[in-house]
C-alpha cells in the first residue's frame, strides 16, 4: 500500500496490522552510478553485522530457553535482536537500491532515515510456538528463496531504469520493498520477536 510521507514523497508501508512493520520512502530520484560501488561502501557494515550475528546466535538460543522455561520474552534480548534486524534492514535497503541514504552504524531507530523497522514488544510468549519456531518458519524460507531468484532480475531491471532515467521504477521498487518487508517479518518471527505467524504477503 502506498501512502504519502510527512515530506510529501510516496512511501511504501506495511499493512495488515502485523506487529513487525517495515517501511521505506520512495525517493524522487536515485543516483545513476552509486549502485556500482554500494557493495564496497557496505563492507564495514557487513563486518560489524557478521560479528553481531555470531553473538546473536547465542543470545537467540538463550531467548529460546528463557521463553520455554518462563513463558516470557526477555526485553533486553528483544531489543538486541530488533536492533540487529533494524541495522540489517537499513543495509539491505541501501544495497538493493531502495535508497541512496547511507545507513548509520546503529541499532537504534532513526526517524530521519527513509527506512524504518519496528516491532511491538509483548512480554508473554507462547512456549509451544517457540519450541516449534524453526520448523514453522521453513515455508517462508522456501518461498523467499524462490522469490530471491526473481528479485535478481527485478533488481537488474530497476538498475537499468535508474541508469537511464535517474528515477526509481514504481513496479520494481514496490517488488523489492515488498520482498524486504516479507523477509524482515520472517526474520523477526524466526528471531522470536513475536508469536504472530507472518503473512505470505509483500504488503
Amino acid at each position: 500500500m502506498e501512502v504519502q510521507s510527512e515530506g510529501g514523497a510516496p512511501a511504501t508501508h506495511a499493512g495488515g496490522g502485523y506487529p513487525i512493520t517495515f517501511t521505506v520512502e520512495s525517493p524522487e530520484s536515485l543516483s545513476r552510478w552509486l549502485w556500482l560501488i554500494k557493495w564496497l561502501l557496505l563492507i564495514p557494515h557487513m563486518i560489524v553485522l557478521s560479528i553481531l550475528g555470531f553473538v546473536a546466535y547465542f543470545t537467540l538460543l538463550a531467548t529460546w530457553f528463557a521463553i520455554l522455561i518462563t513463558g516470557k520474552r526477555p526485553k533486553g534480548m528483544f531489543d538486541f535482536h530488533l536492533g540487529i534486524l533494524r541495522w540489517s534492514a537499513n543495509v539491505n535497503a541501501y544495497g538493493s537500491h531502495l535508497t541512496d541514504s547511507y545507513p548509520g552504524f546503529s541499532m537504534d531507530s532513526d526517524s530521519a532515515y527513509p527506512v524504518q523497522l519496528h516491532a511491538e514488544y509483548k512480554e508473554s510468549a507462547s512456549r509451544l510456538s517457540t519450541f516449534f519456531r524453526y520448523f514453522l518458519a521453513i515455508p517462508h524460507w522456501i518461498v523467499l528463496t524462490i522469490l530471491s531468484i526473481i528479485l535478481v532480475f527485478v533488481w537488474f531491471f530497476h538498475v537499468i531504469v535508474v541508469l537511464i532515467t535517474g528515477k526509481p521504477n514504481a513496479g520494481a521498487f514496490k517488488f523489492i520493498a515488498g520482498f524486504n518487508r516479507w523477509q524482515n517479518r520472517a526474520n523477526g518471527y524466526y528471531w522470536l520477536l513475536t508469536d504472530d505467524y507472518p503473512p505470505f504477503s509483500m504488503d
